[in-house]
């Protein structure tokens, strides 16, 4: 009788980070995105960072056309993609030399062998193969000759060309990884068999190829077990994955149902931005309305039209269009409509890195337009809540009867994360200034007493024919005024009405201690990173170390100054050279802040951010 081999169960593990990368033809977007996915239907929790070229298709085999996908999955809580990689998938010399800063020592990589010919390692600027001089050495390297066991197992496939078995690769790897992280193929067969079911040859070639992967990790001696991250705890519910701009577009759908309005959205393609336009277009049947305009001008100014006919209007674009609409957002201050605008930062100035982040647009959302012109500004912190934000600006927007900018940014708004799905039913009410019955001595410009906010008369309703335009109103009637008197009150009726928007917002919350001797302070996208390292503090004994993040940053919450004075020392971190710092010294300028800054295209790093806290602790 022959032994009988018993395969190793799978070794547990809490958290492993995953980055995948290769040229930007080698589907390494697709790759993460369906590992992904497979791990948050087996329950993890969940973030990831894509990071691409902004060129369609860069030159292959060159640096700067490597293309990435991380995610972080565990059993615990995730709040970033990671800094450090636990697994590294390197499809090209290229793709090597830019990402093994980030791999751990000791840990796995994984390459294709194929890849690493003379032409490629002189493309990446190796003067010696890796693979063979020793420098690889202080890593657990696989060497997989992906490419000759992808046309391999789909030799016998009919209908494809030479370039497709090639670019199918990517599904070798994927399969690799399935076995190494005990995930089923199921999920991605089942989406092969959605996207192409018009073209059986393909799903058999994607099939063969995940598989052939699959199996081939299991042979392998290099990994002698699997590894399994449980399912994660959280609140019970219905989970989906879900991208930040999908999110945006799902909480201004959210927000129209509630109010009972058309959602009309008028934008012009912009990165990382034309997502949102690219989801809406599918919800026709919602009643939305949306209008690719021929630039960035026509797309605000088509919104505004539709805010004074009575819709729900927004616009999306990111740092460039948003200078562009700057005239017209003072167009939306002057006749006190209700508008959205949503800015996905980017990194610039000017084209700048159209594909990386950065918090940069801030003092251009507060002051980049001419004259007194306030509006109230908010930032979403992760992919799941740019819903929340979404719907949250719209409200504001439709109660408080003006513009709102919404700033969120390319890595919230291409990464992804657990979405707790949510009913219409159980957002907050949305109460506008719509009026559609003639009061007596109505006036346009008649306001509510609580919030300022003024009428909102749509056109064609009998006895509420009205003037609007960009010249200053009288204050009463709405007529073209010019008396300095009047102007001054209307600045500063204005101003007034942002500011009271304080009282219909939250308060400024802090998480981990509510006093002590540090208060790290993040806006925006930065959420993940600094919730995360705050909480390292604190693990490590550092209890006196507070966090408060600001979603709402004009009006900023009316429990500021309380907060910070509770106090010692207070750091202002952000992905810019300082510009909320700046605004909180000029609205608090009694405190001292503290500054560290980022402007890399990059988020901040775990590593980077401990060691500011201990050097102020």
């Amino acid at each position: 009788m022959g032994a009988t081999t018993i395969k190793p169960q799978p070794e547990k593990l809490e958290a492993v980070v995953i980055r995948f990368v290769g040229d930007s033809g080698d589907g390494m977007q697709l790759t993460g995105t369906q590992f992904t996915d497979t791990s948050a239907m087996f329950g993890n929790d969940i973030a990831t960072f894509p990071n691409y070229p902004a060129e369609i298709r860069a030159p292959q085999g060159s640096l700067y056309g490597v293309s990435g996908y991380q995610v972080h999955i565990g059993s615990v809580e995730v709040s970033t993609p990671g800094d450090a990689v636990d697994l590294l998938v390197a499809m090209n010399p290229a793709a090597l030399k830019t990402n093994l800063y980030a791999l751990k020592p000791g840990h796995t990589l994984i390459v294709d062998i194929d890849s690493f010919n003379k032409k490629n390692l002189e493309k990446a600027e190796y003067t010696s193969n890796p693979l063979e001089d020793g420098s690889l050495d202080n890593y657990r390297v696989i060497e997989v000759d992906m490419t000759s066991l992808t046309k391999e197992a789909l030799k016998d496939v009919a209908g494809l060309d030479t370039k497709s078995i090639s670019r199918s690769k990517n599904m070798f790897s994927l399969g690799m990884i399935y076995w190494m992280y005990n995930r089923s193929t199921e999920y991605t067969i089942d989406f092969f068999n959605k996207k192409f079911k018009s073209k059986p040859h393909i799903v058999e070639a994607n099939t063969k190829v995940l598989m052939a992967g699959y199996y081939f990790a299991e042979t392998l001696e290099l990994i002698p077990n699997s590894y399994t991250i449980s399912p994660a705890k959280m609140p019970s519910g219905t989970y989906r994955i879900i991208m930040g701009n999908t999110a945006t577009a799902w909480g201004f759908l959210a927000a129209a149902e509630k109010s009972g309005l058309e959602l009309f959205l008028g934008s012009y393609p912009i990165t990382p931005a034309t997502d949102i336009l690219h989801e809406l277009v599918k919800h026709k049947h919602f009643g939305v309305k949306a209008f690719q305009a021929e630039d960035e001008i026509a797309g605000i100014t088509s919104a505004i039209g539709a805010a004074f006919a009575g819709d729900l209007a927004i616009t999306t674009t990111s740092g460039p269009g948003l200078a562009l609409k700057g005239e017209a957002i003072g167009l939306a201050i002057m006749t006190e409509l209700p508008l959205v605008i949503v800015d996905v930062q980017r990194g610039g100035p000017s084209t700048g890195l159209p594909t990386k982040t950065e918090q940069s647009d801030l003092l251009q959302a507060m002051y980049g337009r001419n004259g007194e012109s306030p509006l109230i500004v908010i930032a979403a912190s992760t992919p799941a809540n740019c819903f929340n934000f979404a719907y949250e600006a719209a409200r504001l927007a439709l109660e408080h009867m003006t513009p709102v900018i919404l700033l969120t940014d390319g890595y919230i708004a291409n990464g992804s994360a657990p979405w707790k799905i949510q009913t219409v039913a159980e957002m907050p009410e949305i109460k506008s200034n719509r009026i559609t019955e003639v009061k007596e001595d109505w006036h346009p410009y008649d306001r509510d007493e609580k919030t300022l906010a003024r009428n909102w008369a749509v056109p064609g309703t009998p006895g509420l024919e009205h003037r609007i335009g960009g010249l200053e109103k009288d204050a009463v009637t709405g007529n073209i005024s010019y008396d300095p008197k009047n102007h001054e009150q209307m600045t500063q009726i204005r101003a007034e009405k942002i500011e009271r928007v304080k009282f219909n917002i939250p308060d400024l919350e802090t998480e981990f201690a509510n006093e002590g001797d540090l208060l790290v302070i993040g806006w925006g996208g930065t959420y993940g990173s600094l919730h995360s390292a705050v909480k390292q503090m604190n693990e490590l004994g550092h209890k006196n170390i507070g966090y408060a993040h600001f979603n709402y940053i004009n009006p900023m919450p009316k429990n500021t100054e309380e907060v910070l004075s509770k106090f010692k020392k207070i750091l202002v971190c952000e992905l810019n050279s300082g510009q909320f710092a700046s605004l909180l010294k000029i609205k608090y300028s009694k405190f001292d802040f503290y500054q560290f800054n980022k402007v890399q295209g990059l988020p901040f790093a775990n590593e980077d951010l401990i060691e500011k806290f201990k050097s102020l602790v």
